[in-house]
């Protein structure tokens, strides 16, 4: 009888171990991306118009992108900047990094900027002309001096409405 109630308790434990690890993965997967810790899904009001003129972003700290690649969706937070209307993601060190080796095979995500989310299209960009006038956006957003030297591993996807 001591067997079966040792058994007991520690399925009991088992079992309270379990629901703790799927409400805080849930929370985790809902709640995030939190500053560096990725997350899975944006949640926020999803804006189905078309968007012509981007300039609003740069009112917004950071955003979040949303990339689906495999089973799962994964969302990180990027510094994006409107230049001109036209709105671009970067990232310092990119290659490797999850959500750009997605984007570069599956360009469809997501982005929220505040409360609001938005389909979007994500290209990367190669041309020097067109990295030098994300660079220079980034640059006016962030309140750093224009002329720091972009460097080679500065990469950077204009985002389009879609």
């Amino acid at each position: 009888r001591a067997l079966l109630n040792q058994s007991g308790g520690v399925r009991f434990a088992v079992l309270g171990l379990v629901i703790m690890v799927v409400v805080i993965g849930s929370a985790y997967a809902f709640y995030c991306p939190c500053e560096r810790v990725p997350g899975m899904v944006l949640l926020g009001e999803q804006v189905s118009e078309l968007v012509q003129d981007w300039g609003f972003a740069n009112e917004v700290r950071l955003c979040q992108i949303q990339v689906s690649g495999g089973l799962l969706p994964h969302a990180i937070n990027l510094n994006c900047m409107s230049s001109a209307g036209a709105l671009y993601v970067s990232c310092s060190r990119c290659e490797g990094k999850m959500w750009s080796s997605v984007a570069l095979d599956n360009p469809y995500g997501w982005l929220r900027l505040g409360e609001k989310v938005y389909p979007v299209h994500l290209q990367r960009l190669q041309s020097p002309q067109r990295l030098d006038v994300a660079w220079q956006a980034r640059s006016a957003k962030l309140g750093v001096p224009v002329d720091q030297q972009r460097p080679d591993h500065w990469w950077s996807f204009s985002v389009t409405s879609r």
